[in-house]
C-alpha cells in the first residue's frame, strides 16, 4: 500500500470509515474516532505509530501481528472495531465534547444491537466524556451495556507515550483473560 499524499490526508478529513463487526463477538474494540490515515485508507488504527495492532497480537489476540489493511480477519477471531466518533480528524482533541457524548449514546445503541461480550474502549479521557463517567480508570468497569461489559484499555497512539508497549499489552491480556479467550499466539510458529 503506497502512504497517502498530505493532499489525500487533508481530503480525508471528516470522512467516516467502517465498523469491523458482526453479532455476538467476544470483544467490540472502540477507538475514540479514525485519525486522517485511517480515513484515507479506509482501516482502523492505520497510523504506522499507532500501537493496537502490535499490543493486539502481543496480548495474545491474534497469532500474528495483522495490518490494518487485514482488519476483516478479526471477525474470524471474535473481534471487532468501532469508534465512539465515527468523523476522522487530525487529532481526538478536535472533537467537542458535545461529540464524544453523542457518540456514547450511538455506542450503546449499536452495543445493545450486536451483543458484543464485551465493549473495550481505548482512551480512558474518551471514554470518561462519552459516558459521564469522571472516574473512570483503565481496566474493568462496573457499567455494562445490557449484557455486554466495559474495560478500558490506555489509548494505543504514538503520541500516549506514557504507556509502553509492553505494559499496553500487558493490559490487553488481562482483558483478553477476562473474555475467556485463549492465547491466539501459542500456535504461531513464524
Amino acid at each position: 500500500m503506497t502512504r497517502p499524499t498530505p493532499e489525500e490526508l487533508e481530503a480525508a478529513r471528516d470522512r467516516r470509515i467502517d465498523d469491523v463487526l458482526a453479532g455476538g463477538l467476544a470483544v467490540l474494540f472502540c477507538g475514540i474516532n479514525p485519525g486522517l490515515m485511517s480515513g484515507a485508507t479506509g482501516h482502523h488504527f492505520a497510523r504506522p505509530g499507532n500501537r493496537f495492532w502490535p499490543a493486539l497480537h502481543a496480548s495474545g489476540f491474534t497469532p500474528r501481528q495483522l495490518a490494518p489493511a487485514e482488519q476483516r480477519e478479526l471477525l474470524g477471531h471474535g473481534l471487532g472495531i468501532t469508534n465512539v466518533a465515527a468523523r476522522t480528524t487530525a487529532r481526538a482533541d478536535e472533537l467537542s465534547d458535545e461529540e464524544l457524548r453523542e457518540g456514547g449514546r450511538l455506542l450503546r445503541v449499536k452495543v445493545e444491537r450486536y451483543e458484543p461480550s464485551w465493549l473495550a474502549v481505548v482512551g480512558v479521557t474518551a471514554y470518561r466524556v462519552a459516558f459521564g463517567d469522571r472516574t473512570a480508570r483503565i481496566g474493568r468497569q462496573e457499567r455494562m451495556i445490557g449484557g455486554t461489559r466495559i474495560w478500558v484499555l490506555p489509548n494505543p497512539s504514538g503520541l500516549n507515550a506514557h504507556w509502553t508497549l509492553p505494559s499496553m499489552a500487558e493490559e490487553f491480556a488481562r482483558l483478553r483473560e477476562a473474555a475467556g479467550l485463549p492465547d491466539a499466539r501459542s500456535g504461531d510458529r513464524g
